[in-house]
């Protein structure tokens, strides 16, 4: 069955690979970017998600379009050690990473309720496990996987699932403007990948296309890591 699935932060990266996967399946893709793209297969608006503005307007359209499923991609990543982290700089991360994935959800669930069939992904991070200088990073996407756990038990009688996917260190835009990627810094991040590579945004949206399938219907509350291996094998990221 063709469905219509909204994904946040999808003008590059995971977020656009995933909806060419959704869109070359003969899904309609709505998604929403700061930027726009002309490589978007689907309907993208440009909104600014860390303004409430901006996710009250993309609740309307998600109301009076409908919706099936969301992917809460939309994320800021923030490299700081400890004794830099400011409670200013927490709560913004806190509020992109967790505002918008709380808001869009709650404006797609009526519909998805109606229909007794829906699907929320929430994209969270191998950051959870630990990571150095993601106090914050780290606290907001461990947020969201408890989001996914407890939404997830809420909605079981409804038809809609939630599920969480845990990417590892990722061929991206966001992952080589936030890391030290290449020579030493790469070497670094590969020793803690037993597969010994990065992963690539199709991959990972490979994880998330089967549970917003048809087939993932008896999945729910689970975090699904996509990293080669990382979070069971030596780590130092």
């Amino acid at each position: 069955m063709k469905r219509t699935f909204l994904v946040t932060g999808a003008s590059k990266g995971i977020g656009l690979a995933l909806a060419h996967r959704l869109a070359n399946s003969g899904h309609s893709v709505i998604g929403v970017a700061r930027n726009t793209t002309e490589a978007f297969p689907g309907r993208l608006h440009a909104l600014d998600l860390s303004d409430r503005a901006s996710i009250d307007e993309l609740a309307k359209i998600i109301r009076d379009t409908g919706v099936d499923g969301v992917v809460n991609n939309v994320g800021l990543v923030r490299a700081e050690s400890l004794g830099d982290v400011t409670v200013e700089n927490l709560d913004e991360v806190m509020r992109i990473n967790l505002h918008p994935a709380l808001l869009v959800t709650q404006a797609a669930l009526p519909g998805m309720r109606l229909r007794g069939w829906g699907r929320i992904m929430n994209i969270s991070s191998l950051t959870v496990l630990g990571a150095v200088q993601r106090t914050s990073y780290a606290a907001a996407k461990a947020a969201l996987v408890s989001f996914t756990r407890s939404w997830a038990l809420e909605l079981a009688p409804t038809g809609i699932t939630v599920n969480a996917v845990s990417p590892g260190p990722t061929e991206t835009e966001l992952f080589r403007a936030n890391n030290p990627v290449g020579g030493e810094g790469e070497a670094r991040y590969l020793s803690g990948v037993p597969m010994g590579r990065f992963g690539k945004p199709e991959e990972i949206a490979g994880a998330i296309d089967y549970l917003l399938s048809e087939d993932a219907g008896f999945i729910t509350g689970q975090t699904l890591h996509v990293d080669g291996g990382a979070s069971i094998g030596r780590s130092s990221l």
